[in-house]
């Protein structure tokens, strides 16, 4: 069974996003503020690219941590990531 793994380490976080050919994002025009959300080439209109520091600011300010899974149930990379709360 694949792990949900949770962090707020930057390195972690950046080197998880690269290793899968994603960038920083964030979600326009989500009525909440900024949203983090990470870009994989996907045509989705609604993540706008930032740099890693933007990226990490609004992490930080948000008390923000990602939620994300290495392998599928399969054994393959996975890109199922989220961004939760720290709590």
């Amino acid at each position: 069974m694949s792990e949900a793994l949770k962090t707020t380490n930057h390195e972690v976080i950046r080197a998880w996003i690269e290793a899968r050919e994603g960038r920083p994002a964030v979600v326009r025009d989500s009525g909440k503020g900024a949203m983090l959300g990470v870009d994989f080439g996907q045509d989705d209109e609604q993540l706008q690219p930032v740099e890693w520091d933007e990226f990490f600011r609004v992490l930080d300010a948000n008390n923000l941590a990602f939620l994300h899974q290495d392998l599928t149930e399969s054994g393959t990379t996975s890109l199922t990531n989220s961004f939760v709360e720290c709590n």
